[in-house]
């Protein structure tokens, strides 16, 4: 058995898991996401540029679109700021000025050659033309003295045969040094039977029996292993469209040079015949492909043809990644994006933040954050307000830790009498811990996780639980915000809302007996659920109608008669608007008397009513503050002017302390 066991640990194999997702990637962490894409919500954007946004800038440890798409963009800059395109030419100067040297000298100190044939050597030697392909094509019929001149003329034409095919099929180049007679007519039978193939497929008469059988004896001179005709027809039309962009971004010299060597290539023009033929096939079959692109490049490191065609297709793989990257077209996702040709651009680092990505867009999507409405575009789901909820009375609870908050959130527990049961602690809770179940909890996720617990256990948060109670008072809470157009100029339009969700998820999630209603108000005011308040576009009429919302206020305390009231108004301006008997609006500023009268009149029936009054100013208007402090002592409330980053704190905190005070008797 332990023979068999080592057989087999030789014979594993271990490669990239390519079928499916990777099932050991870490799950990914909506938390940060959906508190993102909500705060753009609340600020007006749709859920689905929202999601967008966030998928661009990424999160605190998560490399966002924007990133890789910079990386990207630096990768192309750097292909074509470091490199030149006359490569091939000057190995082709360089082997040449190495065969004239080399038959100079030769000439020199052969003492048998006739000085007949020597003077007329040195004669054809010094009469070939400057371009390198005149000389070559000169010298086709020279008779060599030097075996070194002659071996390297004889590489000229090698290395010219290797790059353009090169240029078609990638490592030719280096597949082909050193290549015998019979290597060549093997890449000619390749090329015939590469055509034979072609013609069959554009005809429709191809097989996958065909192809199969090419495959079997041509498949090493194709790295990509294509499955079938048309993926090897992808591969090679993408490259023969780099190289045509490569000839389009050489200048007219350079081109001419070229066409004329490659003439020379393995010493026969049949070679330039059957690949031209080739190039046609290929345009005919992929027209898409960019034949006519080109770049200016001006780099210091020579680009040969085959690798110059390598360059410029890693330009148009770029191209494409960019495109992906940037999710402008209708309906794309990070699907689109080209893990692999980004890990073949960018490094294996990039593609793993691509797929961590990926895995968080459709985690979005799929863990029934986010839905898609009749109309087609994305919206919040309950499930997703909750979380933003729950990740904004986190924020409110560090800003209320160290201050009088803590002691605060501690009194709430004095709600009520233990039920018997008990509960997972949640934020906001101050009953005693049940100990029991907590320690309990503790053991049995210790031994769950393979741990021991003969060292101790150690509890964490979500071990804790609490002892139930039952409450002894119901609240009714009517949260007023101020939904004019100063609250969005002065940029409050998003706390407003932070404000109103941490508090809607305070008091659904921890005192689900309490009724809350909240109460946007502007021209006029409107009840609404959190998920329109969220959503709410900012509102740009005039006028601030705090009479139609403490009238609303106060239906909803009339509504439940044996709860204690609370009223909580958020404003940045003093009433300019109220409502006439007949329903109309009317609107006057500075405010009008019997603006400001009405105003009165149904905070005096907010009062009557029982109702315990906060008011929190935003912004230092002198006219405001005198307002709401005349407001407040007529009705023995309070006032509190937070700025933004503390409005939710002070919103909840003041709720959370009217909640443990026992209504008056």
């Amino acid at each position: 058995m332990a023979r068999a066991n080592r057989r087999l640990n030789r014979a594993a194999r271990y490669q990239r898991y390519a079928d499916g997702p990777d099932p050991l990637a870490p799950p990914a962490d909506l938390s940060e996401a959906i508190d993102a894409v909500g705060r753009d919500v609340m600020a007006g954007t749709s859920a689905e540029a929202a999601l967008r946004e966030f998928l661009r800038r990424g999160g605190r440890d998560q490399t966002g679109l924007d990133d890789l798409a910079r990386q990207v963009a630096e990768r192309r800059r750097a292909l074509t700021r470091d490199h030149h395109l006359d490569g091939t030419l000057h190995e082709v100067r360089e082997l040449l000025d190495r065969a004239l040297r080399a038959e100079r000298a030769q000439l020199a100190r052969d003492v048998d050659l006739d000085d007949g044939d020597r003077a007329l050597a040195e004669l054809q030697l010094d009469s070939l033309p400057p371009s390198p392909a005149g000389a070559v094509a000169e010298l086709s019929e020279y008779r060599w003295q030097s075996r070194e001149a002659r071996d390297a003329y004889d590489e000229i034409k090698d290395l010219l045969g290797r790059e353009v095919l090169d240029q078609r099929f990638a490592g030719m180049k280096t597949a082909l040094e050193n290549a015998s007679d019979a290597d060549r007519e093997a890449v000619a039978e390749m090329l015939r039977d590469l055509d034979d193939l072609l013609d069959a497929h554009a005809r429709g008469d191809d097989t996958p029996e065909q192809f199969d059988d090419f495959m079997a004896k041509h498949g090493a001179s194709f790295p990509e292993q294509p499955g079938d005709v048309d993926a090897l027809i992808d591969a090679l039309a993408a490259r023969a469209a780099a190289a045509q962009r490569l000839r389009n971004s050489m200048t007219a010299e350079q081109r001419a040079e070229l066409d004329a060597l490659a003439q020379q290539a393995f010493g026969s023009p049949d070679l330039m015949q059957s690949l031209e033929r080739l190039d046609g096939t290929l345009r005919a079959l992929r027209p898409g492909q960019d034949w006519s692109g080109s770049e200016g490049m001006d780099g210091e490191q020579g680009l040969g043809l085959g690798d110059g065609t390598g360059v410029f297709q890693d330009l148009a793989d770029l191209d494409a990644l960019a495109e992906q990257l940037a999710q402008q077209s209708h309906g794309s996702s990070l699907d689109d994006v080209d893990l692999d040709a980004l890990r073949r651009q960018l490094g294996e680092q990039a593609a793993v933040d691509a797929a961590a990505l990926r895995r968080l867009e459709k985690a979005l999507r799929d863990s029934g954050a986010l839905r898609r409405r009749a109309d087609g575009m994305l919206a919040l789901t309950p499930r997703a307000m909750r979380q933003l909820g729950k990740n904004l009375l986190r924020d409110v609870a560090a800003k209320m830790s160290g201050r009088a908050g803590r002691r605060e959130l501690r009194s709430a527990g004095g709600l009520g009498d233990r039920s018997g049961a008990s509960r997972e602690w949640a934020f906001g809770d101050t009953e005693p811990w049940d100990v029991t179940r907590t320690i309990t909890n503790a053991v049995t996720r210790t031994a769950a996780g393979g741990g021991r617990t003969d060292g101790g256990v150690r509890i964490e948060i979500g071990d804790v639980e609490v002892h139930e109670t039952d409450a002894r008072t119901q609240a009714c809470v009517a949260l007023l915000v101020d939904t004019s157009f100063s609250m969005a100029m002065e940029d409050r339009w998003v706390p407003m809302k932070r404000t109103a969700l941490a508090l809607h998820t305070l008091i659904t999630s921890r005192f689900r007996g309490d009724d809350l209603q909240l109460i946007g108000f502007g021209r006029h005011a409107e009840v609404m659920p959190i998920e329109q308040l969220v959503a709410l576009d900012a509102k740009w009429d005039k006028g601030t109608n705090l009479h139609h919302a403490l009238l609303l206020a106060n239906r909803h305390f009339r509504q439940h008669p044996t709860a204690q009231p609370v009223l909580l108004i958020v404003t940045d301006g003093e009433p300019t608007s109220h409502l006439e008997p007949g329903g109309e609006v009317f609107f006057d500023y500075p405010p009008h008397p019997v603006t400001i009268l009405r105003a009165v009149e149904q905070l005096d029936v907010a009062r009557r009513l029982g109702a315990h009054t906060t008011f929190f100013r935003l912004g230092d208007d002198p006219g405001l503050a005198r307002f709401v402090d005349g407001m407040a002592r007529r009705v023995d409330g309070t006032v509190t002017a937070p700025d933004l980053d503390d409005l939710g704190a002070a919103v909840v905190g003041s709720y959370v302390r009217t909640r443990a005070t026992e209504p008056p008797a």
